[in-house]
């Protein structure tokens, strides 16, 4: 089995933190997002990687390389433009050839383990024995989606099911929902699905929908599996559900103090304090992480914050933010709901008492007066 990770879009609803890095490059508890989605693969136990990388190839790149920090192979697919997931598959195409694959989307995060998901797909083929035979004597199942409970589900692909939790019927956003039952971004395909995604005709927004390709299959007579979601899930490309995202992965940090912490400071519960890291006269109140060769002085850091490496944090407090690398905060009295770029600063001439929400792209300088 092999894996094909999207990390092609351009993150329009993150900018500015987007116009200079791939949205999929955004920390969350201090490790990019894509990085998570590396992990997970590398934990089903899948060794062959395609990425499919768009105008910020470059940073995927550098940032991934080969894909041996994660025990996986990487080859990079380039896309022209950030179009949706059935075309993906079309370009993936060469690289994927009669394999079953794992299609991952790159900004999304799951607590749910990958490994079960895959494992739920071949346990199910192994035993098809016993299932009624489709196309070309296929008894089991040709694709898996996984599903998960939603307010909202006309902001979402929406999935009917029958009795037996098959699929029947995929629906792209619709006005009238016939579930609350949404796609979640990780599928799992044999190689069947080339031949849908080329049968299929683009849809009225012109593109060719994942949806349409999966339902190809449904009325050609496969079976597509579904699973619902153990856990949550988290499109990270708001800013609003990336500070959700990063408040979750933060809950599953253990302690660990491997900086300089002085005798004036305290730390309460989940705290992670990375190596070169200083802590004076301070305050860190868990879950949060104070990145490498960072200092913070005569501050307080609250809980779901994550702090870059190589940041100053001088006489304020942070609470519920994602603060990127090499950031300066200071006398800037209370940060909270917001999220820094790189190299970004921020003062306050004016002292008076308040709280500041920010989105700030790097190199921004503000003072908050």
């Amino acid at each position: 089995m092999k894996a094909l990770i999207l990390a092609g879009g351009a993150g329009t609803r993150l900018r500015p933190i987007t116009h200079t890095r791939a949205k999929q490059l955004v920390p969350v508890a201090n490790k990019p997002i894509l990085f998570y989605g590396l992990e997970a693969i590398a934990d089903a136990a899948i060794k062959e990687v395609g990425i499919i990388i768009g105008e910020t190839g470059s940073e995927v790149r550098q940032a991934v390389g080969d894909g041996s920090a994660w025990g996986v192979s990487v080859t990079y697919i380039p896309q022209e433009a950030p179009l949706v997931l059935a075309h993906c598959v079309l370009i993936a195409g060469e690289f994927l050839r009669d394999d079953d694959f794992v299609m991952y989307l790159g900004d999304n995060l799951l607590e749910q383990n990958l490994r079960e998901f895959v494992d739920g797909f071949e346990a199910d083929r192994r035993s098809s024995s016993t299932s009624t035979p489709g196309p070309e004597g296929v008894a089991g199942p040709t694709a898996q989606i996984l599903l998960a409970q939603v307010p909202d589900p006309h902001m979402f692909g929406v999935a009917e099911l029958d009795p037996d939790g098959r699929v029947v019927r995929l629906f792209e956003k619709p006005a009238d929902p016939p579930s609350d039952l949404a796609l979640v971004g990780v599928y799992l395909f044999d190689a069947r699905i080339h031949e849908a995604v080329r049968a299929i005709s683009p849809s009225g927004r012109g593109e060719l929908e994942i949806t349409d390709a999966i339902q190809w299959l449904i009325d050609s007579g496969y079976r597509v599996r579904s699973e619902i979601l153990e856990g949550w899930w988290i499109d990270t490309g708001k800013l609003t559900p990336l500070l959700e995202a990063n408040r979750l992965i933060l809950e599953t940090l253990d302690r660990c103090i491997e900086g300089e912490v002085d005798g004036g400071s305290q730390l309460d519960g989940r705290v992670v304090i990375e190596p070169g890291a200083v802590i004076e006269r301070s305050r860190v109140r868990g879950p949060a992480i104070i990145g490498a060769g960072t200092k913070v002085t005569d501050s307080y850091i609250g809980p779901f914050s994550a702090v870059g490496r190589r940041c100053v944090i001088e006489r304020s407090e942070i609470e519920h933010s994602v603060i990127l690398d090499d950031s300066r905060v200071l006398g800037a009295g209370r940060i909270e709901d917001s999220l820094l770029g790189d190299h970004v600063e921020v003062t306050r001439s004016d002292r008076r008492p308040r709280a500041t929400r920010l989105m700030l792209g790097d190199h921004s300088h503000v003072d908050l007066a």
